[in-house]
């Protein structure tokens, strides 16, 4: 594959409000985007064909085979005929863990829970962020789900991608990253706030997709303490969010949204009491 644009422009046939026309639209990319470490292979995603190096990191983190970016000696994007190989080369004590782990598995599959043998591992425990000290109002989420649908340049041109976003209320939205798979979408947001040298614990992830265990279980491995949604969470997203001290915000969409756990790290008008 020789380009890594993000969508390209196909015909279609439309109708709407009684009028059938033919036209053309723009539609994202989807390739395989397969992990290597050591030169073999690890995981092969289906993704966008965009800020690779972000998701290599991001994705490294992750799924546990790396502790910090530093861990990482270098990355580097190789194209193939129909998607990208992103080799990652380890230093040698993590190059070694990771070795090890493989031999016990029974083999990647393309999801958000990449890499597990168990059932224990796919609701594995995550970090406790309980004691981060961030805090915002209930306008700051506002703020910051409209300054990530103003950073998703991929999504107004095709409608079809996800996006992720790293907010703080003294600086507003720090970064943020698209991809097909909002899983991925996150993996990418991860990497790209290690590689800039942001603690994880200094904002909020903000997404536009629902809540799954396996989102809460990446912004705890981050460090962020605030997740916040347009959709809304699953059973096992909040409790996970309650272990890890998570403080989870769904369904925000204009002034509108809904807090499952933690809510006293947002300020919010009228809120008294969160019952038990």
């Amino acid at each position: 594959m020789s380009t890594t644009q993000a969508f390209r422009t196909v015909k279609r046939i439309s109708r709407r409000d009684g009028l059938v026309s033919v036209g053309h639209r723009d539609v994202p990319e989807e390739v395989p985007v397969a992990f290597s470490y050591g030169g073999s292979t690890h995981a092969v995603m289906m993704a966008s064909p965009v800020d690779l190096e972000d998701f290599a990191v991001g994705f490294s983190l992750t799924e546990g085979i790396i502790l910090e970016p530093s861990q990482i000696e270098a990355v580097e994007v190789v194209a193939t005929e129909q998607g990208f190989d992103v080799q990652v080369t380890l230093l040698d004590e993590q190059a070694d863990a990771l070795r090890l782990r493989r031999r016990h598995m029974a083999g990647p599959v393309g999801c958000g829970l990449c890499g597990i043998e168990s059932i224990e591992q796919a609701v594995r425990p995550v970090p406790d962020v309980s004691m981060t000290q961030l805090a915002l109002n209930a306008d700051d989420l506002v703020v910051a789900m409209d300054a990530l649908h103003q950073a998703q340049p991929l999504f107004r041109q095709t409608r079809g991608v996800h996006g992720a976003g790293f907010f703080n209320p003294a600086t507003g939205l720090i970064t943020a990253r698209e991809d097909v798979g909002r899983h991925n979408a996150l993996d990418k947001l991860a990497g790209a706030v290690l590689r800039s040298g942001t603690p994880g614990a200094a904002g909020a992830i903000v997404v536009t997709s629902r809540l799954s265990v396996e989102m809460v279980q990446k912004a705890a491995i981050l460090g962020s303490p605030i997740l916040a949604a347009v959709s809304a969470p699953t059973a096992l997203a909040i409790e996970t969010a309650e272990k890890a001290g998570i403080t989870l915000v769904a369904l925000v969409r204009g002034e509108d949204l809904e807090i499952f756990t933690r809510p006293d790290r947002i300020t919010i008008e009228g809120l008294r009491a969160f019952p038990c």
